[in-house]
């Protein structure tokens, strides 16, 4: 028997937390049979999990009193709040009890805690955000969108490829093409459209730009 589909959640992230992520852990488990592991205040989540029906939905609970604040600054707040229930959905991942974890909480925290937590994969030397758009044809993914204020040339063809890859895996888009986006003097992204490219020609224009 295979083991169960799981991912870690950040119960206490964001502003309606835990009433809203509670209830869409319950409609994500419901809804493609996954499990999803809460992480926060135990008494707070079952209050919140008393007002669904749950019967036969995977969500075992993992407790802790810490949680960072949206008004926090990210990287201190990680440092200082070892056990908050954000850095504890990424060990589930770490640990290999969870494919990935979800925070609607403090982005940038989110950010330093995967680092710190998870480290960087060879080859990349800066992680990247990214946000999912629609578009006429389909979606498009645009990354970075936030994480970086000064990139290099090799970090934009880094973002491309993992960008790439993301729509490739996530999206079955064969083949994404890349393009760069000049936004200001210092910062750009790069969206990744659902058709056919190669990124080297983002990296390519990315030195030129740089």
């Amino acid at each position: 028997m295979s083991d169960p589909v799981r991912v870690a959640l950040d119960a206490m992230g964001g502003d309606n937390a835990p009433g809203a992520t509670v209830q869409g852990a319950v409609d994500a488990a419901r809804e493609y049979g996954i499990g999803v592991i809460l992480v926060g205040n135990e008494q707070l989540i079952r209050t919140e999990l008393a007002k669904h029906d749950v019967t036969g939905l995977d969500l075992p609970i993992i407790h802790t009193d810490e949680a960072i604040e949206m008004d926090d600054h990210p990287a201190t707040a990680v440092r200082r709040k070892k056990n908050a229930s954000m850095t504890l959905a990424l060990q589930q991942v770490r640990d290999g009890a969870a494919l990935g974890a979800v925070s609607a909480g403090n982005s940038g925290a989110m950010m330093a805690a995967s680092l710190f937590t998870l480290k960087r994969l060879p080859g990349v030397d800066r992680p990247a955000l990214g946000g999912v758009f629609p578009t006429r044809k389909g979606v498009c993914l645009v990354i970075d969108i936030g994480a970086n204020t000064d990139c290099k040339p090799e970090y934009l063809q880094q973002f491309a490829l993992m960008g790439s890859i993301y729509m490739e895996r996530i999206f079955h888009v064969p083949s994404p093409r890349v393009g760069l986006q000049r936004s200001c003097r210092r910062t750009a992204a790069l969206i990744i459209p659902s058709r056919a490219e190669s990124f080297r020609r983002a990296a390519r224009a990315a030195r030129r730009q740089g």
